[in-house]
Protein backbone atom coordinates (compact mmCIF):
# COMPACT_ATOMS: atom_id res chain seq x y z
CA UNK A 1 0.00 0.00 0.00
CA UNK A 2 1.53 3.17 -1.21
CA UNK A 3 2.19 6.12 1.60
CA UNK A 4 -0.31 8.42 2.37
CA UNK A 5 0.54 12.02 0.66
CA UNK A 6 -0.49 15.26 2.75
CA UNK A 7 -0.06 18.47 1.45
CA UNK A 8 -0.11 21.33 3.89
CA UNK A 9 -1.42 24.32 2.06
CA UNK A 10 -2.67 28.12 2.21
CA UNK A 11 -6.61 27.52 2.06
CA UNK A 12 -9.19 29.26 -1.37
CA UNK A 13 -11.53 31.74 -1.33
CA UNK A 14 -13.48 33.90 -4.33
CA UNK A 15 -13.97 30.21 -5.30
CA UNK A 16 -10.56 29.01 -5.69
CA UNK A 17 -9.19 26.14 -3.57
CA UNK A 18 -6.25 28.42 -2.82
CA UNK A 19 -5.48 32.18 -3.14
CA UNK A 20 -2.23 31.30 -2.56
CA UNK A 21 0.07 30.28 -6.00
CA UNK A 22 2.75 27.62 -5.01
CA UNK A 23 -0.40 25.91 -3.07
CA UNK A 24 -2.28 26.14 -6.25
CA UNK A 25 0.26 25.12 -8.33
CA UNK A 26 0.71 21.71 -6.51
CA UNK A 27 -2.95 21.06 -5.96
CA UNK A 28 -3.54 21.06 -9.67
CA UNK A 29 -0.33 19.35 -10.02
CA UNK A 30 -2.00 16.78 -8.25
CA UNK A 31 -5.33 16.72 -10.01
CA UNK A 32 -3.84 16.69 -13.37
CA UNK A 33 -1.64 13.25 -12.46
CA UNK A 34 -3.89 11.79 -10.51
CA UNK A 35 -1.74 12.10 -6.97
CA UNK A 36 -3.55 10.88 -4.30
CA UNK A 37 -3.34 14.06 -1.92
CA UNK A 38 -5.04 14.21 1.22
CA UNK A 39 -5.11 18.54 1.48
CA UNK A 40 -5.04 19.92 4.95
CA UNK A 41 -5.93 23.61 4.84
CA UNK A 42 -4.19 25.84 7.32
CA UNK A 43 -7.05 27.78 9.94
CA UNK A 44 -6.16 29.79 13.36
CA UNK A 45 -4.48 26.48 14.74
CA UNK A 46 -2.04 26.24 13.19
CA UNK A 47 1.02 26.21 15.04
CA UNK A 48 3.82 26.83 12.47
CA UNK A 49 6.06 30.09 12.19
CA UNK A 50 6.64 30.56 8.81
CA UNK A 51 4.56 31.30 5.74
CA UNK A 52 6.94 28.51 4.39
CA UNK A 53 3.75 26.28 2.70
CA UNK A 54 2.86 24.16 0.43
CA UNK A 55 4.63 21.38 2.74
CA UNK A 56 4.20 17.33 1.57
CA UNK A 57 4.39 15.16 4.13
CA UNK A 58 4.63 11.26 3.50
CA UNK A 59 5.27 8.44 6.54
CA UNK A 60 8.69 8.68 6.00
CA UNK A 61 9.37 12.40 3.86
CA UNK A 62 9.14 16.20 4.41
CA UNK A 63 9.34 17.94 1.20
CA UNK A 64 8.40 21.53 0.55
CA UNK A 65 8.77 24.23 -2.65
CA UNK A 66 6.88 23.31 -5.55
CA UNK A 67 9.27 22.26 -7.80
CA UNK A 68 10.23 19.71 -5.12
CA UNK A 69 7.32 18.58 -4.67
CA UNK A 70 6.43 17.78 -8.30
CA UNK A 71 9.59 16.21 -8.92
CA UNK A 72 8.63 13.79 -5.49
CA UNK A 73 4.94 12.97 -7.13
CA UNK A 74 6.82 12.08 -10.63
CA UNK A 75 9.33 9.38 -8.79
CA UNK A 76 5.94 8.25 -7.22
CA UNK A 77 4.51 7.72 -10.71
CA UNK A 78 1.96 10.64 -10.63
CA UNK A 79 3.75 12.21 -13.92
CA UNK A 80 1.14 14.65 -15.70
CA UNK A 81 4.14 15.01 -18.49
CA UNK A 82 4.70 11.40 -19.48
CA UNK A 83 3.21 11.50 -22.89
CA UNK A 84 5.28 14.83 -23.64
CA UNK A 85 8.26 14.89 -26.30
CA UNK A 86 12.23 15.74 -25.48
CA UNK A 87 11.17 19.57 -26.94
CA UNK A 88 8.14 20.38 -24.81
CA UNK A 89 9.62 18.97 -21.55
CA UNK A 90 12.07 21.65 -22.21
CA UNK A 91 9.39 24.49 -23.50
CA UNK A 92 8.11 23.54 -19.83
CA UNK A 93 11.56 24.65 -18.19
CA UNK A 94 11.52 27.58 -20.46
CA UNK A 95 7.96 29.19 -19.87
CA UNK A 96 8.54 28.16 -15.95
CA UNK A 97 11.72 30.32 -15.61
CA UNK A 98 9.75 32.81 -17.62
CA UNK A 99 6.59 33.05 -15.04
CA UNK A 100 9.52 33.24 -12.17
CA UNK A 101 11.36 35.99 -13.86
CA UNK A 102 8.85 38.20 -15.23
CA UNK A 103 5.10 37.15 -13.61
CA UNK A 104 6.34 36.63 -10.11
CA UNK A 105 7.94 40.02 -8.95
CA UNK A 106 4.42 41.72 -10.35
CA UNK A 107 2.38 38.87 -8.60
CA UNK A 108 4.36 39.32 -5.06
CA UNK A 109 3.94 43.40 -5.48
CA UNK A 110 -0.29 43.12 -6.11
CA UNK A 111 -0.37 40.76 -3.48
CA UNK A 112 2.02 42.09 -0.71
CA UNK A 113 3.60 45.59 -1.13
CA UNK A 114 0.78 47.58 -3.20
CA UNK A 115 -0.25 49.25 -0.19
CA UNK A 116 -4.14 49.10 -0.81
CA UNK A 117 -4.21 45.74 -1.97
CA UNK A 118 -1.91 44.07 1.55
CA UNK A 119 -4.48 46.09 3.88
CA UNK A 120 -7.45 45.50 3.02
CA UNK A 121 -7.54 42.02 0.87
CA UNK A 122 -3.82 40.06 1.09
CA UNK A 123 -3.26 40.96 4.96
CA UNK A 124 -6.34 40.33 6.75
CA UNK A 125 -7.20 37.11 4.84
CA UNK A 126 -3.86 35.48 5.57
CA UNK A 127 -4.13 37.31 9.48
CA UNK A 128 -7.55 34.68 9.62
CA UNK A 129 -5.78 31.91 9.02
CA UNK A 130 -2.70 31.92 11.39
CA UNK A 131 -2.87 31.79 15.31
CA UNK A 132 -2.67 34.62 17.50
CA UNK A 133 -0.38 36.42 17.85
CA UNK A 134 1.70 35.32 14.93
CA UNK A 135 -1.48 36.65 12.58
CA UNK A 136 0.03 40.45 14.03
CA UNK A 137 3.73 39.55 12.83
CA UNK A 138 3.83 36.69 10.26
CA UNK A 139 1.70 39.00 7.23
CA UNK A 140 4.23 41.80 7.98
CA UNK A 141 7.16 39.28 7.80
CA UNK A 142 5.76 37.55 4.59
CA UNK A 143 5.02 41.62 3.04
CA UNK A 144 9.05 42.23 3.67
CA UNK A 145 9.90 39.40 2.02
CA UNK A 146 8.07 39.91 -0.56
CA UNK A 147 9.62 43.36 -1.47
CA UNK A 148 13.62 41.92 -0.48
CA UNK A 149 12.53 39.24 -3.22
CA UNK A 150 11.52 41.89 -5.65
CA UNK A 151 14.48 44.36 -4.92
CA UNK A 152 17.18 41.25 -5.24
CA UNK A 153 16.59 40.33 -8.35
CA UNK A 154 15.20 44.23 -9.52
CA UNK A 155 16.61 46.59 -7.59
CA UNK A 156 20.00 46.71 -9.87
CA UNK A 157 21.27 49.33 -11.92
CA UNK A 158 19.93 51.25 -13.59
CA UNK A 159 16.49 51.00 -11.44
CA UNK A 160 17.42 52.17 -8.35
CA UNK A 161 14.52 53.34 -6.79
CA UNK A 162 11.43 51.60 -5.81
CA UNK A 163 9.13 53.44 -8.95
CA UNK A 164 11.30 52.61 -11.43
CA UNK A 165 11.26 48.91 -10.03
CA UNK A 166 7.90 48.87 -10.37
CA UNK A 167 7.05 50.46 -13.75
CA UNK A 168 9.72 47.83 -14.92
CA UNK A 169 8.17 44.76 -13.49
CA UNK A 170 4.23 45.71 -14.88
CA UNK A 171 5.95 45.95 -18.12
CA UNK A 172 7.75 42.55 -17.68
CA UNK A 173 4.39 41.09 -16.50
CA UNK A 174 2.25 42.59 -19.25
CA UNK A 175 4.73 41.27 -21.57
CA UNK A 176 4.90 37.59 -20.04
CA UNK A 177 0.98 37.43 -20.59
CA UNK A 178 1.03 38.89 -23.89
CA UNK A 179 3.34 36.00 -24.37
CA UNK A 180 1.43 33.23 -22.71
CA UNK A 181 -2.04 33.90 -24.23
CA UNK A 182 -0.01 33.85 -27.78
CA UNK A 183 1.04 30.23 -27.15
CA UNK A 184 -2.03 29.26 -25.77
CA UNK A 185 -4.32 30.41 -28.44
CA UNK A 186 -7.39 28.59 -29.25
CA UNK A 187 -5.99 25.17 -27.28
CA UNK A 188 -7.57 23.94 -23.98
CA UNK A 189 -4.05 23.44 -22.85
CA UNK A 190 -0.37 24.44 -23.23
CA UNK A 191 0.11 21.19 -25.53
CA UNK A 192 -3.09 20.33 -26.73
CA UNK A 193 -5.55 18.28 -24.52
CA UNK A 194 -4.12 16.64 -21.80
CA UNK A 195 -2.99 19.16 -19.14
CA UNK A 196 0.49 18.91 -17.73
CA UNK A 197 3.37 20.72 -15.40
CA UNK A 198 2.99 23.83 -17.70
CA UNK A 199 -0.63 24.49 -17.04
CA UNK A 200 -0.25 23.96 -13.32
CA UNK A 201 1.81 26.61 -13.21
CA UNK A 202 0.41 28.98 -15.31
CA UNK A 203 -3.13 28.22 -13.40
CA UNK A 204 -1.28 28.48 -10.14
CA UNK A 205 0.33 31.95 -11.18
CA UNK A 206 -2.65 33.73 -12.75
CA UNK A 207 -6.25 32.25 -10.72
CA UNK A 208 -5.33 34.43 -8.17
CA UNK A 209 -5.30 37.09 -10.24
CA UNK A 210 -7.81 36.75 -12.31
CA UNK A 211 -10.51 35.74 -9.17
CA UNK A 212 -9.03 37.74 -5.90
CA UNK A 213 -11.00 41.35 -5.65
CA UNK A 214 -8.40 43.65 -5.27
CA UNK A 215 -9.11 47.92 -5.02
CA UNK A 216 -5.93 47.78 -7.06
CA UNK A 217 -5.92 46.36 -10.27
CA UNK A 218 -3.50 46.96 -13.03
CA UNK A 219 -2.38 43.69 -13.78
CA UNK A 220 -5.30 42.28 -13.35
CA UNK A 221 -7.20 44.23 -15.78
CA UNK A 222 -4.32 43.29 -18.53
CA UNK A 223 -4.48 39.58 -17.67
CA UNK A 224 -8.98 40.03 -18.18
CA UNK A 225 -8.42 41.70 -21.33
CA UNK A 226 -6.65 38.23 -22.79
CA UNK A 227 -9.84 36.20 -22.94
CA UNK A 228 -8.24 33.08 -23.79
CA UNK A 229 -5.93 32.87 -20.45
CA UNK A 230 -9.35 33.51 -18.26
CA UNK A 231 -11.22 31.00 -20.22
CA UNK A 232 -8.07 28.68 -19.44
CA UNK A 233 -8.49 29.37 -15.85
CA UNK A 234 -12.14 29.08 -15.80
CA UNK A 235 -11.61 25.68 -17.60
CA UNK A 236 -9.46 24.04 -14.96
CA UNK A 237 -11.80 25.57 -12.24
CA UNK A 238 -14.94 23.90 -13.49
CA UNK A 239 -13.16 20.65 -14.23
CA UNK A 240 -10.99 19.98 -11.79
CA UNK A 241 -11.88 22.14 -8.96
CA UNK A 242 -15.70 21.91 -8.87
CA UNK A 243 -16.23 21.75 -5.83
CA UNK A 244 -14.57 24.78 -4.86
CA UNK A 245 -16.99 26.45 -7.11
CA UNK A 246 -19.82 24.87 -5.92
CA UNK A 247 -19.44 28.02 -4.81
CA UNK A 248 -20.22 31.01 -3.39
CA UNK A 249 -23.45 33.39 -5.27
CA UNK A 250 -23.14 36.71 -5.67
CA UNK A 251 -25.04 37.53 -2.84
CA UNK A 252 -22.65 34.73 -0.86
CA UNK A 253 -19.97 36.46 -2.38
CA UNK A 254 -20.65 40.25 -0.56
CA UNK A 255 -21.35 37.88 2.77
CA UNK A 256 -17.66 36.78 2.20
CA UNK A 257 -16.53 40.58 1.35
CA UNK A 258 -18.05 42.18 4.67
CA UNK A 259 -16.64 39.43 6.73
CA UNK A 260 -13.58 40.07 5.18
CA UNK A 261 -14.13 43.87 5.61
CA UNK A 262 -14.71 43.75 9.25
CA UNK A 263 -11.90 41.22 9.52
CA UNK A 264 -9.59 43.68 8.03
CA UNK A 265 -11.04 46.60 10.88
CA UNK A 266 -10.68 44.18 13.83
CA UNK A 267 -7.04 43.56 12.55
CA UNK A 268 -6.08 46.70 12.59
CA UNK A 269 -7.26 47.80 15.62
CA UNK A 270 -5.53 44.75 17.53
CA UNK A 271 -2.45 45.92 15.64
CA UNK A 272 -2.84 50.15 16.53
CA UNK A 273 -3.89 48.36 20.29
CA UNK A 274 -0.29 46.23 20.71
CA UNK A 275 1.69 49.48 19.18
CA UNK A 276 0.42 51.79 21.94
CA UNK A 277 0.86 49.04 24.42
CA UNK A 278 4.49 48.66 23.81
CA UNK A 279 4.87 52.69 23.67
CA UNK A 280 3.00 53.18 26.79
CA UNK A 281 5.61 50.37 28.52
CA UNK A 282 8.31 51.88 27.09
CA UNK A 283 7.47 55.54 28.23
CA UNK A 284 6.43 54.58 31.90
CA UNK A 285 9.01 55.13 34.56
CA UNK A 286 10.88 51.74 34.91
CA UNK A 287 11.13 51.00 39.32
CA UNK A 288 13.72 48.83 40.42
CA UNK A 289 12.06 45.53 41.66
CA UNK A 290 10.75 45.71 45.30
CA UNK A 291 12.88 43.28 47.79
CA UNK A 292 10.31 41.14 50.20
CA UNK A 293 11.25 41.08 53.50
CA UNK A 294 12.35 38.29 54.70
CA UNK A 295 11.04 36.57 58.13
CA UNK A 296 12.91 34.44 60.50
CA UNK A 297 11.37 32.12 62.41
CA UNK A 298 12.51 31.79 66.29
CA UNK A 299 13.85 28.42 67.18
CA UNK A 300 10.61 27.35 68.41
CA UNK A 301 8.78 27.95 65.64
CA UNK A 302 11.27 26.11 63.07
CA UNK A 303 11.03 23.11 65.40
CA UNK A 304 7.24 23.25 65.72
CA UNK A 305 7.30 23.85 61.76
CA UNK A 306 9.23 20.74 61.16
CA UNK A 307 7.23 18.58 63.69
CA UNK A 308 3.94 19.57 61.24
CA UNK A 309 5.76 18.69 58.19
CA UNK A 310 6.61 15.06 59.61
CA UNK A 311 3.06 14.56 61.05
CA UNK A 312 0.71 12.21 58.41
Amino acid sequence: MAAPLELSCWGGGWGLPSVHCESLVVMAYAKFSGAPLKVNVIDNTWRGSRGDVPVLTTEDSIVSQPAKILNFLRKQKYNADYELSAKQGADTLAYIALLEEKLLPALLHTFWVESDNYFSVTKPWFASRIPFPLSLILPGRMSKGALNRILLTRGEPPLYHLQEVEAQIYRDAKECLNLLSKRLGTSQFFFGDTPSTLDAYVFGFLAPLYKVRFPKVQLQEHLKQLSNLCRFCDDILSSYFRLSLAGISPAGQDTVDANLQKLTQLVNKESNLIEKMDDNLRQSPQLPPRKLPTLKLTPAEEESNSLQRLSP
